[in-house]
């Protein structure tokens, strides 16, 4: 709630900012068609000990497309509002020791804590609305910082756990294997609890290469984990995390 708060904290000044400023022309009023990349994950913000190691880490179609629109407040300072369509995505394959799970197997779910091999598997499309301070350090760089919000479109957290055995309950219940194959496997799937509406903050840098042409690298960091709040499964929080290397059309 208070990183909510913060958000809408942040675009009320900003707002009150706009108003305040005569200094600004609507003739200078700065669009941009964006496309991009971005690499990153959802992660806790350092490794719990119940996650020995990464196995794997593979890249996955992770897209941008959008447009922003810029308004200058001085020679130097500016705001600026946009909307992206963008997806979130990663797959990893990792070892656990004792990691809290709930998987199924067969027809029946099972809570307990896990220790083998999970394949994981996380997909959000989102519309993203950010808002940024921007600031020129030249004729062709601009620096830019705020806060975005992301109302989720589709979003997927499923799995694999495998080639270990899951302790049903606690650490001394009983010992449910699972295997290698399908069929011995286990699987889970918590896009159900999945949040629908996350905030985080973002930062970058514009480079105007050509009249029109430009390049840009951002980096977006969730403040909100990817869970609603009273899901308690996963006991760690996952931010999702990514950099983003785009180029823009400035009309």
């Amino acid at each position: 709630m208070k990183k909510n708060i913060i958000f809408f904290v942040f675009c009320t000044v900003f707002c009150a900012t706009i108003k305040a400023q005569g200094g600004f022309s609507w003739e200078n009023l700065q669009v941009k068609a964006r496309l991009g990349y971005s690499i990153g994950g959802t992660a806790p913000i350092g490794f719990p000990a119940t996650i020995r190691s990464v196995d794997a880490f593979r890249l996955t179609p992770s897209v941008m497309a959008g447009a922003d629109v810029a308004l200058p407040l001085n020679e130097k300072w500016g705001v600026s509002a946009g909307l992206r369509f963008e997806n979130k995505a990663m797959e990893i394959e990792a070892t656990t020791k004792a990691y809290r799970m709930e998987v199924t197997k067969g027809d029946q779910k099972i809570e307990g804590l896990f220790t083998g091999h999970i394949q994981q598997d996380v997909t959000e499309w989102m519309l993203t609305l950010p808002i940024m301070a921007t600031y020129a350090v030249g004729r062709n760089v601009t620096l830019k910082a705020g806060p975005y919000a992301s109302l989720l479109l589709s979003k997927d957290f499923s799995g694999i756990a495998s080639d270990g055995y899951l302790r049903q309950g606690d650490p001394t219940g009983p010992r449910i294997i699972m295997g290698s194959k399908e069929g011995e496997w286990a699987t889970y799937d918590f896009s159900d609890e999945m949040r629908p509406l996350q905030f985080g903050i973002a930062a970058g840098v514009d480079w105007q290469v050509h009249q029109h042409i430009g390049l840009s690298a951002d980096l977006n960091w969730g403040l909100t984990g990817i869970f609603n709040r009273d899901f308690k499964t996963v006991e760690q929080t996952l931010y999702p995390i990514y950099g983003t290397i785009g180029i823009f059309y400035q009309f």
